[in-house]
C-alpha cells in the first residue's frame, strides 16, 4: 500500500515562517467563507508538492523552527494549520517508525477515540482488516491517507496506515455543526474491509518519545492564532489612548510572551534530550498556551469591542476557530496530571 521513498527533512531556511504566509495569505485572505474547505484542501495539496512540508523533525536540534512554521500558517488561518499540522505530525511519526512515505501523499492523524465497539480489527499476515466506524476524521476529503488510532478489546493500542482511495471507505460529512473549524471537513468514516497497514506495531504510538513531543505542536497553532490576533490589538489601538483598552493591550502581551517563553524552553530541553519523556513539557505548555489564548481573546473583545469579531474576515475567523480547537485540551485532567507528575520531583519545576 505504501511505497518506499525517502523524504529530506533538513533544517529550513531562516525565512521558513515568512515564505508560508507569502504562500497562502493572498488566497486565504481573498476567499469567502463558503469557499474555504476548498481553498484549504487546494493550499494544503500545493504545500506539500512545493515541498514546504518537510519541517525539521522534533528532538533534532531544529524544534523551534518547527514549531514556528506550524504557529506561522496558524496565523493566516486555523483550519489550515489543522491539516498542515497533522499531516507534518504523520511525517514525523512515520519516519519515527522508518516507515516509507508515497511521493506527494497527503496525511490525516484521527487517534480520538469514539464510541468503544465502533471499529473492529483483524489481524491478516503483516496488514489488519478494519470494520465500523472512526469518528473526529479532520480533512478526510482533503487527504490522500491516514494514520489511526484504536484500541482493541485486549487494551491494545495499534496505529494503522490506510489509503482514503480504496475501496470500502465512505467519508460521512453529517456530525460537524459548528462555523469554528468548518473548514477542516472534520467527517466520521465508515470502513468495509479496508486495508490497513501497521505503523510500529502495537503501543508504539503513544510510547515513543515523538508522542508528547507532536502534541506541542498544536500549542504552537494556538500561539500563532493568539499572537496574530495580539497584532490585531496592536493596530486598532495605534491611534488610540485610552487608558483601559491600553491596559488590555499589555495583559494580552504579558500572556503572549509568557507562552511564547514557555514554547522556547520546551523547544530547547525537547532538542537536548530528545529520547526523554516530555510529558510534563507538553502538559504544561499547552495548559500555558490555552491560557493565554483565552486572555488575549478576551483582552481583544474588551478593548475593541465586536469589530474584530464582524468587521474583519481575518480576525473574525480566528476568533471563531480557536475557541474549538483549543477544547482539544483536557482541562482540569492535564492540570491534574501535570500536578501529581511535579509531585514526583525533588525540586520545584519553578525555580529558576
Amino acid at each position: 500500500m505504501m511505497s518506499s521513498s525517502t523524504r529530506r527533512y533538513a533544517p529550513p531556511c531562516p525565512s521558513l515562517p515568512a515564505a508560508l504566509e507569502e504562500f497562502i495569505a493572498p488566497a486565504l485572505h481573498q476567499s469567502p467563507h463558503a469557499q474555504l474547505p476548498t481553498v484549504a484542501a487546494r493550499l494544503l495539496r500545493q504545500l506539500v508538492v512545493a515541498g514546504l512540508d518537510r519541517l525539521p523533525l522534533p528532538g533534532h536540534g531544529e524544534t523551534l523552527a518547527r514549531w514556528q512554521a506550524l504557529a506561522a500558517v496558524a496565523a493566516q488561518d486555523l483550519s489550515l494549520a489543522k491539516l498542515f499540522e497533522a499531516h507534518t505530525d504523520a511525517l514525523a511519526i512515520l519516519a519515527e517508525a522508518h516507515a516509507p512515505v508515497p511521493p506527494h501523499s497527503i496525511w490525516g492523524v484521527w487517534c480520538a477515540q469514539g464510541r468503544p465497539g465502533s471499529l473492529h480489527l483483524r489481524e491478516q499476515g503483516d496488514q489488519v482488516i478494519l470494520d465500523g466506524e472512526k469518528s473526529w476524521c479532520s480533512g478526510a476529503a482533503a487527504v490522500t491517507h491516514a494514520l489511526l488510532g484504536h484500541r482493541d478489546e485486549q487494551d491494545r493500542y495499534w496505529l494503522l496506515a490506510i489509503e482514503l482511495g480504496q475501496p470500502g471507505v465512505s467519508i460521512i460529512e453529517d456530525d460537524w455543526a459548528a462555523i469554528g473549524m468548518a473548514a477542516t471537513r472534520t467527517a466520521r468514516l465508515q470502513l468495509r474491509t479496508v486495508t490497513a497497514q501497521v505503523i510500529g506495531g502495537p503501543g508504539f504510538y503513544l510510547d515513543r518519545p515523538g508522542f508528547w513531543q507532536g502534541g506541542i505542536g498544536i500549542a504552537a497553532c494556538w500561539h500563532g492564532a493568539a499572537t496574530a490576533l495580539v497584532s490585531v490589538l496592536r493596530q486598532g489601538l495605534a491611534q488610540r489612548a485610552d487608558s483601559h483598552a491600553l491596559a488590555r493591550l499589555g495583559s494580552a502581551l504579558c500572556a503572549g510572551h509568557a507562552a511564547a517563553a514557555c514554547l522556547r524552553e520546551s523547544a530547547a530541553r525537547i532538542d537536548a534530550h530528545p529520547r526523554a519523556n516530555a510529558m510534563q513539557d507538553a502538559l504544561r505548555t499547552r495548559l500555558t498556551v490555552e491560557r493565554a489564548c483565552l486572555q488575549i481573546i478576551a483582552d481583544l473583545g474588551a478593548a475593541l469591542g465586536p469589530h474584530p469579531y464582524c468587521g474583519s474576515r481575518h480576525s473574525a475567523r480566528l476568533l471563531a476557530d480557536l475557541p474549538v480547537w483549543l477544547r482539544q485540551s483536557h482541562a482540569e485532567r492535564d492540570m491534574t496530571a501535570l500536578a501529581k507528575a511535579s509531585l514526583e520531583e525533588e525540586s520545584s519545576p519553578c525555580l529558576l
